[in-house]
């Protein structure tokens, strides 16, 4: 059973009547709670089999509600999406993306940031948090792949989690994103929804990483990631859930931990969902064409 996605997210009928809102409330709260008592209750019992199809019934939901979704963080080339992926740990994509222009703006190579002065990356990075670390992280993998890979970033896992400050994480947002091959970015949004989703009980990112490629065709991996990072940002957050204007709530076997009345769920959303700046100061045309904001500059009221 799929809720319509006017329904879901608790907008009035064609002719605008309150009757017809009215109905419409009424419908996406029982067909959420049918939903959640459907997969609740087969939840213990759910074959390995049926796992894989409502995953994949997920994600082809998921693909139709953000089908401009993107990795969030903005880069022009392999070497800004590597150094601007290790920039986004402990801090949003936004600070990023509103700090690596200056940054790259003085040293657009890997040759220009091995040789940078410590101290005056560490002032450009200082709005990230863990600014020294980060610097030392940045310039580390900079030196690294101007000694080892003649300044150009690898193509392989295992060439890019040998650079300082990479993990497996950061090697698929780069291999995905900036290569084109597959992989599965296992952050604290693909966490928290694949479990709240059963699709594992695991917490150690690298058996989720496991638990989860094996749901899914391999060339299906990266654009699950977006599709499950956008829904995480947007609609599924950590603390209060937006269960009431959720389109994928009749397949969430956590539904009602969040808010279930569509009007106040809708109050929930965030970015282009409810009208606010996203993640990117350049984001894809489809973002924009869907109508996602660019967010703003550093500094920018």
């Amino acid at each position: 059973m799929v809720v319509p996605r006017d329904s879901a997210v608790g907008e009035q009928g064609p002719d605008g009547g309150k009757k017809a809102a009215k109905v419409t409330k009424v419908s996406a709260r029982k067909a959420a709670v049918t939903g959640k008592a459907a997969v609740t209750a087969g939840a213990k019992t759910e074959s390995h089999t049926a796992l894989v199809r409502r995953a994949r019934r997920i994600n082809r939901e998921l693909a139709e509600i953000y089908p401009y979704a993107h990795p969030e963080l903005d880069f022009e080339n392999p070497f800004q999406l590597v150094v601007a992926t290790v920039l986004s740990a402990q801090t949003t994509d936004l600070r990023v993306n509103q700090t690596t222009p200056a940054l790259f703006a003085k040293y657009p190579t890997p040759e220009d940031l091995a040789a940078a002065d410590p101290e005056q990356v560490e002032e450009i990075l200082r709005p990230t948090g863990f600014f020294r670390a980060k610097t030392k992280s940045v310039i580390g993998l900079s030196k690294a792949l101007v000694a080892d890979f003649g300044g150009e970033v690898p193509g392989r896992l295992e060439d890019l989690v040998k650079l300082p400050g990479v993990g497996r994480k950061t090697a698929f947002v780069v291999l995905g994103n900036a290569f084109g091959r597959p992989g599965i970015t296992v952050d604290t949004h693909f966490q928290r929804l694949v479990r709240r989703w059963k699709w594992t009980e695991a917490t150690e990112p690298d058996k989720i990483e496991a638990a989860v490629g094996a749901l899914f065709p391999k060339s299906d991996w990266t654009m699950l990631s977006h599709h499950v990072i956008f829904h995480g940002r947007r609609i599924c957050h950590a603390r209060k859930p937006a269960c009431g204007a959720c389109p994928i709530a009749p397949l969430c076997p956590a539904y009602g931990e969040g808010e279930t009345d569509p009007e106040k769920a809708k109050k929930l959303l965030k970015y282009e969902k409810g009208g606010y700046p996203g993640q990117r100061l350049n984001p894809p045309q489809a973002y924009l064409d869907a109508g996602g904001k660019p967010a703003p500059p550093l500094g920018s009221a």
